[in-house]
């Protein structure tokens, strides 16, 4: 997989030809419509069989222009064989014909529960981003269950090598985006395991059902098959009766190593009742039997306890014993070792186990505990069914030592007098503090990515503003909400979770806590050091970097380190960028990797700046909750949340939008109790059927709005429709042959319904756009446009266009374009939707020598990509989604370098700064110099090479 210390960037010219101009790489057949550059091959691959995917592309000779009838579904034009583009996969049908997978379940051998090597261990707990809910692993020798899968479980678990592929079970402890958000992606990439794929057991709460109907609309059913519930339906009036089958702990699992016990809370609020007054909301505790009624249960509400116990280790046999009350080696010997008593005919007594046996050792206890509010305490303070797990409450015959008690609770809850006493009660447990303890925070979750971002920071903090290692005060966060201590009577049995500690519970010999592997802290200090020891001359380098920044900057020196490339003069500033100011625009890379999160880039998301006038987000990839902590801080961080006026959506690949419910459900918890309006979602019709499934789960507080809506064509049917005569907003139409009102015949929006590429329902889609104007005007934004691209079916690009301004001279300068390709093969949409921007990204997921694996998958190579930026006369290109798949970056030649750069996760760049950006390319280079191809090989995981959303 390709990560920052594999980019190279050998933007060599003896390796790579310059580009052809784009006319000669046309069929002579299409030369006359150079204007619009169509998909083709690579010039770079000369050897390439243009027939491997011959069965994917149309007919040569089809027509090459739009089908009119395909763009208004969404669908990009058809092109003939020659323009290299996969057919099938565009349309959907790639797996037409293919047998379906029935992914299975890992077959493990039987272990001896004496022998084996069993601890729990912390995965990925929240500490500098304290943007999910830590998951912890429960590890033997044969078996690995995961406790919680929230976002960056995959990329935390890639840098430690941690091999996935070993999981038989995943629990919930709640069914939400804080523990689950990691789920769709883990899944996927477990699918694309193997030839035949790998699937997990997923167990939790009933909501389980929701999220599990949600992803349906994205993942492969055969990945979900083994999903289990437990416990009362939410989402309708549960009976008290109901509600008692689950007071006492539901056994979900029990085999050789491990038994697995769930403990359901619920809280313990508002119940409604009847009474001769009517109506009325009593508190739930001071109901009993009768009196208490219907219990509403809400999706959201259940929360888990996990016991896990391993079995006891039988006592030693004492043959010597047995044969002194009369019994015979064999069969007798093995009944008593097996528990059970046997009659000895020789003295005519009943010998039990413990008359020949030492006592039994109690295998140790595992409680893992969620408890979400001071509601569902109230339940857990008065559970019974723990009663045995209390030191001080069990009898001796049923008391069950708890060794080990891991608190995923929010510090508001464990920090309350009230839980601190419950957590006596198990006397001498370890407890470890997962729930968000702020004692950890400066220590970064992704050590490895921090460390880069350092090194970027410190070469280039202007492209690169992120330290890597932020301090409390810097990111916002206030030590004062740590866990205090002072009413737990044994400090040395509490301890705050780290990454990768351990509580070992066989061996016996070693149980407690290990933190052996726990990775050593890093500083930004430490991190500097060690680049200048390694590249001595990255310090003067540092400091041209800062020289591009000073106007009285006449030129370089003639001993600087590196030499500019002759093409970096070849720059001509577009009008728009005339006294641009600085808070403008940034566009922050928050995820410029492809498929899967690695160890230095996450996947898709771009955020668009705009500071005071708020931002937008183009695509939210798995983690991009995280990675705005890392690039803004915590509290810089929520206020970017707060004031997002629109998140846009390219497809329906998990890559993309797996991250969406986090980002959502954070910013509803951000505003709850303040004035503000649902925030605007743009994307595939797909995605609604997702996030429709998934809001019976939790509020998203969002308005969803079709791409296919947000198209050229549909958008002028809006605005014919805002300048006609009678503009009421139209109620929604029941089909195109039957509809009344704004489409009927005779109507003067009648010819708009019948242009290609207008939607028949657009009318239904009005009152939203008419919120998107609104949106859109108050983020200083002229225009968002979709067109369709080259990928999958209803998958997009997008254009963004800033209003008018007038400088101190009261000139009018038009407003900056950016254009976001999404994923896509080059295409006439594309370049057309580029033409004259201020910047293009574009996606360049393989090298050059990829072509046909860019065909098949209907991605750009390199080259590609730039070729599109250059035919569209576009003033800046940025290269983004890299492919995980390989360990190195392509390898490029001089051309349109001038306009170039490559994305890194967390880069930043100004609207005032893109003249500068590609001078810092030579220092790019620089800096990983040293990198070796190939670092991450062992780091990846080898069976899911190949995986694609």
């Amino acid at each position: 997989m390709p990560h920052i210390s594999n980019f190279r960037l050998l933007f060599s010219s003896s390796t790579s030809s310059p580009l052809r101009p784009l006319t000669t790489l046309l069929p002579s057949n299409l030369r006359r419509h150079c204007s619009v550059f169509s998909p083709l091959r690579s010039s770079s691959s000369p050897g390439s069989r243009r027939d491997s995917y011959s069965p994917s592309f149309t007919r040569r000779g089809e027509s090459t222009f739009v089908d009119r009838d395909r763009h208004s579904k969404g669908l990009p034009m058809d092109e003939t064989k020659s323009l290299g583009f996969n057919k099938k996969r565009a349309e959907g049908r790639d797996g037409n014909g293919l047998p379906k997978k029935e992914l299975q379940l890992k077959k493990r051998p039987r272990a001896n529960p004496v022998s084996t090597i069993s601890y729990v261990q912390i995965l990925g707990t929240g500490m500098d981003t304290q943007d999910t809910s830590p998951s912890v692993l429960l590890f033997f020798d044969h078996q690995r269950f995961i406790f919680n899968a929230g976002e960056g479980l995959q990329r935390f678990c890639t840098q430690h090598k941690i091999k996935l592929s070993k999981i038989d079970h995943i629990f919930l402890s709640r069914v939400c985006s804080e523990t689950a958000g990691g789920l769709p992606g883990l899944l996927l990439t477990l699918a694309a395991m193997g030839e035949e794929g790998m699937s997990v057991n997923i167990w939790g709460p009933s909501d389980l059902k929701y999220l599990i109907d949600a992803m349906k609309s994205f993942i492969p059913n055969a990945a979900m098959v083994h999903t289990k519930s437990f416990g009362p339906t939410s989402g309708r009036a549960a009976m008290n009766t109901e509600l008692d089958q689950f007071k006492d702990p539901v056994i979900i699992l029990e085999d050789d190593v491990v038994k697995i016990s769930a403990v359901l809370l619920w809280p313990r609020e508002l119940v409604r009742v009847e009474s001769p007054i009517g109506c009325v909301d009593v508190s739930s505790s001071i109901l009993e039997g009768e009196n208490r009624n219907a219990f509403g249960l809400k999706p959201g509400d259940m929360s888990v306890i996990y016991i896990c116990e391993l079995p006891e280790i039988k006592g030693r046999f004492h043959p010597e014993r047995a044969k002194e009350k009369g019994l015979n080696p064999g069969p007798e010997y093995r009944e008593l070792q097996l528990g059970n008593s046997v009659f000895s005919k020789n003295l005519n007594i009943m010998v039990h186990p413990s008359d020949v046996m030492d006592p039994s050792i109690p295998g140790p206890v595992v409680l893992i505990v969620d408890c979400p509010t001071k509601s569902h305490f109230w339940r857990l303070s008065s559970l019974d069914s723990l009663s045995n797990y209390y030191s001080v409450l069990s009898s001796e015959e049923s008391q069950k030592n708890v060794s080990c008690m891991i608190h995923l609770s929010p510090i508001s809850i464990i920090s309350d007098p009230d839980y601190q006493t419950w957590m006596k009660r198990f006397g001498s447990a370890q407890h470890v503090i997962a729930g968000h303890e702020m004692k950890n925070a400066e220590i970064p979750i992704l050590s490895a990515s921090a460390r880069i971002s350092a090194r970027l920071n410190y070469l280039c903090p202007q492209f690169f503003p992120a330290p890597g290692f932020w301090s409390s005060k810097q990111s916002g966060l206030s030590l004062d909400s740590s866990f205090s201590y002072k009413d737990i009577s044994d400090p040395r049995k509490i301890t705050s979770a780290e990454n990768l500690l351990k509580f070992n519970l066989r061996p016996r010999d070693k149980i407690g806590l290990d933190r052996s592997i726990i990775p050593n802290t890093l500083t930004a200090s430490k991190t500097i050091d060690e680049l200048l020891t390694e590249i001595p001359e990255i310090a003067e380098a540092a400091e041209n970097v800062r020289n591009l920044w000073d106007p009285n900057r006449k030129g370089e020196e003639e001993n600087n380190t590196l030499q500019e490339e002759p093409w970096l003069n070849e720059n001509k500033l577009p009008n728009c960028l005339e006294n641009i100011r600085r808070d403008d625009l940034e566009i922050v890379l928050l995820g410029t990797g492809s498929s899967q999160p690695s160890k230095y880039r996450n996947v898709s998301s771009i955020y668009v700046n705009l500071f005071s006038k708020g931002g937008l987000l183009l695509d939210c990839g798995e983690g991009t909750l995280g990675q705005m902590k890392r690039r803004f801080g915590i509290e810089g961080a929520d206020n970017a949340l707060r004031g997002l006026s629109c998140i846009w959506i390219s497809h329906i690949h998990a890559d993309h939008h797996a991250g969406l419910a986090r980002i959502l459900a954070q910013r509803r918890d951000l505003l709850k109790g303040l004035p503000h309006d649902p925030l605007l979602v743009v994307g595939p019709r797909q995605l609604k059927r997702y996030l429709d499934a998934y809001r019976r789960l939790e509020d998203l507080d969002m308005l969803f709005l079709d791409c296919r809506h947000t198209t050229e064509s549909s958008l002028s049917a809006f605005e014919e429709f805002l300048q006609s005569p009678d503009s009421e907003m139209p109620s929604p139409p029941r089909s195109p042959s039957t509809q009344q009102g704004l489409f009927t015949l005779g109507s003067p929006m009648q010819s708009c319904w019948k242009r290609p590429g207008v939607s028949p329902d657009i009318s239904m889609a009005f009152p939203i756009l008419k919120s998107m104007k609104k949106v859109l005007r108050e983020a200083g934004l002229d225009s968002l446009v979709s067109f369709p691209v080259v990928h999958c079916p209803q998958a997009y690009g997008v254009v963004l266009k800033a209003s008018q301004r007038v400088n101190g001279l009261g000139k009018l300068i038009e407003g900056w374009k950016v254009v976001y390709s999404g994923d896509t093969r080059p295409c006439p949409e594309l370049t057309e939707a580029s033409r004259g921007a201020t910047v293009l990204i574009n996606e360049a997921t393989f090298e050059d020598g990829m072509v046909d694996e860019a065909i098949a998958r209907n991605h750009s190579t390199t080259e590609e990509a730039i070729q599109v930026g250059a035919a569209a006369g576009v003033y800046r290109i940025i290269l983004t989604h890299f492919s995980q798949r390989y360990p190195k970056i392509p390898v490029f030649g001089e051309s349109h370098m001038h306009k170039t750069c490559i994305a890194f996760d967390l880069m930043s760049i100004n609207i005032a700064d893109l003249p500068v950006l590609p001078r810092v390319l030579p220092y790019l280079k620089l800096l990983f110099k040293n990198e070796m191809a190939g670092d991450e090989s062992e780091d990846v995981l080898e069976e899911s090479v190949g995986v694609t959303y």
